[in-house]
Parts: C-alpha cells; structure tokens; sequence
C-alpha cells in the first residue's frame, strides 16, 4: 500500500509538472526550442513531468504484483486528490476549489479508506 501511494505522489506530481511545461510552451515550439526560456520553462517540466509519470507507472506495475488488485487500485485514485488540492496552489488564477470539488475529494478518501476496511475484513473473516 505504501507503494502505492508513492506511486500516487509521484503520478500527480508528474501531472502537475506536465500542465505546468504546457502552459509555457506556444505554438512555435519548433523555432523555439533552443532558447533557454523555452527549455527551462516549458520543455525541462515536461520532461521531469512525464519521467515521473512512468516512475510512477513501474512502481504501480511492481505494486500490483504483489497486492490485491481491489484494493490497490482504489488507493491510487488519490493521485486525484492530490492533483485538486496541488493545484489551486500551483496554478493560482487557473484552477480553484469549490465545495462540490471538496465533496468529491471527500468521496475518493472515503471510498479509499472503506476499500482498505472491507479487505481486511475479508482477510480477518
């Protein structure tokens, strides 16, 4: 489980990395790909960004191999969690968070948490 949510740091981590490499990237990226604003700005995180994301898909991968499925996968929805509460900070004036966007958070947490709950019940019964 501890994989996972690694896994799910890393995930959103990425995801976050990546929108911010796209918002300062512009359409001429081909002339421009060799400035040093562009390759720090916009190509440097989306780079890192998407390494991270296939960090977190190979640790996901060894994850699964040895856990129960029903239960894993659950736990790595919260690379949503993470990704709404990042990023409103991030990405201030794009994103924000409203009171259903907090619902829905609450949701996934509580439907992680009752999956880790119903599987130790059915280990223990």
């Amino acid at each position: 489980m501890a994989l996972v949510l690694f896994s799910t740091l890393c995930a959103s981590s990425g995801q976050i990395l990546i929108k911010a490499g796209t918002n300062n990237l512009d359409a001429d990226i081909m002339t421009k790909i060799f400035e040093t604003n562009t390759l720090f700005n916009g190509l440097l995180p989306l780079a890192v960004g998407y390494s991270l994301y296939a960090f977190a898909a190979a640790i996901l991968i060894v994850s699964l191999k040895y856990g129960e499925l029903s239960v894993l996968y659950p736990i790595y929805a919260m690379n949503f969690v993470w990704v709404a509460i990042m990023s409103p900070i991030i990405f201030q004036g794009q994103d924000s968070m409203n009171t259903l966007k907090w619902a829905g958070i609450l949701a996934i947490v509580g439907g992680v948490i009752l999956m880790g709950l119903g599987s130790k019940e059915v280990k223990n019964g």
